[in-house]
């Protein structure tokens, strides 16, 4: 069965799965990152992470992998498979498309993991048909995706997307990209576990939306910062991108209308000469990264002529 081999490198886990041609998840599998192990160590899991789904397929699926798309965090240079910098990992061009493809044989595709699921809530899911969207993801940290008719949008440094890194509070928190007040301070799952663990004694971003339905005064304190910093910073992608939609994924994504409700009435109250976008979930949870580097694998093939020359 035609396959290609597909990543999805985060700060905490990584995810992997063998892609048909179709879409269809033919095989999943998950890892942690281990970044405290250093950004060596962590681009050595990542091959052999890679090594062991090419073994797979040849064992289950009839054969090795046609090609391999690999998503990431970070700055990256898609046109030399670069991945330039990475706050959350600690690499700095590393050239991760070439070190794939030697060690699984095959061509591959190297890609932002948020301009990745952005590409497949584009073709795939909450965003299909929709020509013009923002796709953001709520996880460790925040990057977003913008999609056009063209396809998502790398930037010209490949570094568009970076809205975690849009300051929302002067001279606020300090940011491991060396700036101050940054949105994914404020925002992100990390940041919201960091703030709920100062004021309950534990628990994570999941938990202290559990509190706010409860009613937690402390928990709703916790989340109405989030929330009104993460207004703040979709504002300023609105006002620049004018998006029809803006669809939220991540992990704080998963606390549905406890996350929705509130913002789509903070973005509502901000809005004055700017169009309101439809604001809506992710369709395809936390295998949007994966399907959306399968993808990029997929299309790589398709201009290389590889799916016509492959039996």
């Amino acid at each position: 069965m035609r396959h290609v081999i597909a990543l999805d490198v985060g700060g905490t886990a990584m995810k992997g799965a063998l892609v048909g041609a179709d879409g269809a998840l033919l095989h999943r599998d998950r890892r942690p990152t281990a970044r405290e192990r250093g950004p060596e160590a962590v681009i050595e899991g990542i091959l052999g992470f890679a090594d062991d789904l090419r073994a797979y397929g040849v064992q289950h699926l009839g054969g090795p992998a046609l090609a391999a798309g690999l998503a990431v965090p970070g700055i990256i240079d898609e046109p030399h498979g670069v991945a330039v910098y990475a706050a959350n990992l600690g690499w700095r061009d590393a050239p991760l498309r070439a070190l794939l493809a030697d060690r699984v044989g095959a061509p591959a595709a190297l890609g932002h993991d948020v301009r990745t699921g952005g590409l497949a809530e584009g073709r795939l899911g909450a965003a299909r048909d929709t020509p013009r969207f923002l796709f953001l993801a709520l996880g460790t940290g925040i990057a977003g995706a913008l999609g056009t008719p063209a396809g998502i949008e790398p930037g010209a440094h490949g570094s568009a997307g970076e809205i975690g890194h849009v300051v929302v509070r002067p001279d606020g928190l300090p940011c491991p990209c060396g700036q101050h007040g940054c949105l994914e301070r404020y925002a992100s799952a990390a940041a919201v576990s960091e703030a709920w663990a100062r004021v309950s004694g534990g628990g994570d971003a999941a938990d202290c939306a559990k509190a706010v339905d409860a009613g937690d005064e402390r928990a709703r304190e916790v989340w109405h910062r989030a929330i009104t910093a993460l207004a703040d910073g979709l504002m300023t992608a609105i006002t620049l991108l004018d998006p029809a939609t803006i669809v939220i994924g991540g992990g704080l994504a998963e606390a549905g209308d406890t996350l929705f409700t509130p913002l789509r009435e903070a973005v509502s109250r901000r809005v004055t000469f700017q169009h309101l976008p439809k604001i809506t979930p992710a369709a395809l949870g936390d295998t949007a990264g994966c399907l959306g580097a399968g993808l990029m694998a997929w299309d790589l093939l398709r201009k290389t002529d590889g799916m016509e020359e492959t039996p």
